[in-house]
C-alpha cells in the first residue's frame, strides 16, 4: 500500500524509507503574471505536482499582489520598515531603517504577533481550526515564522551597513536586539507548538552569491545561540525544524546542525552539488532549492532534465534525505516549467 504524503514526507525527513522524492514547484506571482495561460496549460499537464488545480480561477487582471508584493506603491511594515517593490508579484526591499539611531531602541516597541503578523493581523484560531483540518484528513502540518526573522530582521531594522559594524565591533546593543527578536518569535513558535505542527519553517537569507553575509565565527558567536533558543522547544516537543536560506551558506552547515535543524533549503548550484553531497548528505535533509538563476530560466529542456537527474543521483538515497524545490521567476518560459515538471516527475521514484 502506498504511503500518504504526510507518511512519505516524514521518512523523507528521518531517512527511514520513503517511496518517493517530495517535489515543490511554486510559481511566483511576477511568473503568473508573465506567462498567464501559457503557465495554467503546464500546470494542468502535471497534476502529481499540482493536485487539485483548475484553469481559469486566478483574475490576473485583478489580482491583490500582497503588501510589499506591489510595484510602485510603499508598504509599511508591523515593524515600522517601509518595503518598496519594482515589479508586480517580486518581494522588494527595505528602503528605510527604524533603529538606524541606537538611542531609538530604548523605547521602540515590537509588535505583538499574537495579534499581528508582519504584514497584518493575524488570527491564531483561524490557524487551529486550519490545522485540526488537515490533521482530520491526514495530511502534513506545518507553521513557521515569517522570513527575514531574525538576522534579515536586524539589518532591516538597523540597516545593512551598520548592522555589518555592529558585529565587528561587538556593540553590546546589538545582543539586547537580538534577545528582542528571539522573544517576539519565541511567542510565534510557541503557539505553532501549542497547535500541534509536524513540522516548523525557518527561513532568512543568510547568504551572498560566494560567502556566507555573516561570518562563520560572528554567526557562531551571534546568531547561534538564539536560533538555537527558538528550536530547543521544537526539538525537545519532537516537532521536525527547516531553515531556509538564500546565498552561498556552506561555511554555516556544522553551525546549523548544531542548532537542531533537521531539513536545510539550500540553493544547488550556488553551493554546488558535489559539495553538498560530500559535506551535508546524510546530516540534514537536503531540501534543495533548484536553480533559478542560469539552467532553469534560460537552459534548454535537456540542460534542465540533466540537473535533475544529477541532482537526485549525487544527493538521493533509497533512504530517503531529499526534497525538490524550484521557484518560478522571470524570465523562465512557460516550455522549460514544462520541462522542469517532467524531470521532476521522471526522477521522483528514481530509487524505489
Amino acid at each position: 500500500m502506498s504511503l500518504s504524503e504526510r507518511e512519505n514526507y516524514l521518512r523523507t525527513v528521518k531517512m527511514t524509507g520513503p517511496e518517493w522524492i517530495p517535489c515543490t514547484v511554486s510559481i511566483s506571482g511576477a511568473s503568473y503574471d508573465q506567462l498567464r495561460d501559457e503557465v495554467e496549460d503546464v500546470m494542468a499537464r502535471h497534476p502529481i505536482l499540482f493536485p487539485g488545480f483548475e484553469k481559469g480561477q486566478r483574475d490576473y487582471d485583478n489580482w491583490d499582489f500582497g503588501p510589499g508584493h506591489r510595484a510602485g506603491e510603499d508598504f509599511t511594515d508591523a515593524w515600522g520598515c517601509i518595503w518598496r517593490s519594482d515589479i508586480d508579484g517580486i518581494e522588494g526591499v527595505v528602503i528605510n531603517a527604524p533603529l538606524a539611531d541606537w538611542d531609538e531602541l530604548a523605547t521602540y516597541q515590537p509588535p505583538d504577533p499574537l495579534v499581528t503578523a508582519d504584514r497584518g493581523p493575524v488570527d491564531w484560531d483561524a490557524n487551529r481550526r486550519s490545522i485540526a483540518a488537515q490533521k482530520q484528513r491526514g495530511e502534513l502540518t506545518a507553521g513557521g515564522v515569517p522570513h527575514g526573522y531574525l538576522f534579515m530582521r536586524m539589518y532591516y531594522l538597523r540597516g545593512f551597513e551598520n548592522l555589518m559594524c555592529d558585529f565587528a565591533t561587538a556593540d553590546p546593543r546589538l545582543q539586547e536586539l537580538i534577545d528582542m527578536l528571539v522573544e517576539h518569535n519565541a511567542k510565534i513558535v510557541g503557539q505553532w507548538l501549542d497547535i500541534g505542527v509536524d513540522l516548523i519553517n525557518f527561513g532568512e537569507d543568510l547568504g551572498t552569491q560566494t560567502a556566507s553575509t555573516i561570518s562563520p565565527r560572528d554567526f557562531a558567536k551571534w546568531i547561534t545561540p538564539a536560533y538555537t533558543k527558538l528550536i530547543k522547544p521544537c526539538r525537545e516537543k519532537g516537532t521536525l525544524v527547516a531553515l531556509h536560506s538564500d546565498g552561498y551558506i556552506m561555511e554555516l552547515m556544522d553551525e546549523f546542525i548544531k542548532c537542531g535543524i533537521d531539513v536545510i533549503n539550500p540553493q544547488d548550484l550556488c553551493n554546488d552539488i558535489d559539495a553538498l553531497a560530500a559535506e551535508v548528505k546524510g546530516r540534514m535533509c537536503i531540501r534543495l532549492d533548484i536553480d533559478r538563476q542560469t539552467i532553469v530560466p534560460f537552459g534548454t529542456p535537456q540542460e534542465i532534465h540533466d540537473l535533475i537527474e544529477e541532482e537526485v543521483r549525487k544527493l538521493g538515497s533509497p533512504q530517503g534525505g531529499l526534497e525538490l524545490l524550484c521557484g518560478i521567476y522571470p524570465p523562465t518560459p512557460a516550455e522549460n516549467v514544462d520541462a522542469l515538471c517532467g524531470a521532476m516527475e521522471e526522477f521522483r521514484t528514481y530509487y524505489w
